[in-house]
């Protein structure tokens, strides 16, 4: 059981529209037990749309928990049945009003794999054209297009905050030799 913990009970403290929240005992190696709260979240995607000038499309929003606005880049959560592929693909459309004729899959990230089951899967997409935007009626955003090399630069200066945008920024700017 080494490097395992066994689940001895799990209650359900909170039900709401984008997570659930357990508070679960959980068996330790050494036989003791732990508390773990535990947040069940469906996932989400991020897609990183990048131009024949390796220029890319970024979103900025306010962030309630944080109380400003972030630089990412688009991204949403799965809905119930849908692939991470689609999701992607919808979100792009939505949030920039882009479609593209290349999609390639950049693995996935736990975000915060102590207390979330969230899986954020990642994608690049080039071969952008330009449809109109989409946005869910509670959505709020402005685009902008910069440099994939400023991008990088922001990543690295602290000043892009949002994780999942950092690892897709760096993941592009390698994969693209940037």
């Amino acid at each position: 059981m080494h490097l395992q913990e066994k689940t001895i009970s799990s209650d359900t403290v909170y039900e709401g529209k984008i997570f659930t929240v357990t508070h679960d005992s959980a068996e330790l190696e050494n036989g003791e037990n732990a508390i773990r709260d535990v947040i069940l979240h469906s996932g989400g995607v991020c897609v990183i749309p990048v131009t024949e000038k390796n220029e890319i499309f970024m979103v900025k929003q306010f962030r309630y928990p944080f109380k400003e606005v972030t630089t990412e880049i688009p991204a949403g959560k799965l809905e119930k049945g849908e692939s991470h592929s689609e999701c992607g693909k919808r979100e792009l459309l939505e949030e920039t009003g882009c479609t593209c004729t290349e999609y390639i899959y950049l693995g996935e990230i736990y975000p915060t794999p102590a207390y979330n089951t969230e899986v954020i899967h990642v994608y690049l997409a080039r071969g952008l054209a330009f449809k109109k935007q989409c946005l869910d009626s509670d959505e709020f955003l402005d685009v902008e297009k910069i440099p994939l090399s400023d991008a990088v630069n922001l990543v690295m200066d602290g000043k892009i905050k949002d994780a999942k945008t950092q690892i897709a920024v760096l993941k592009a700017s390698r994969i693209l030799g940037i």
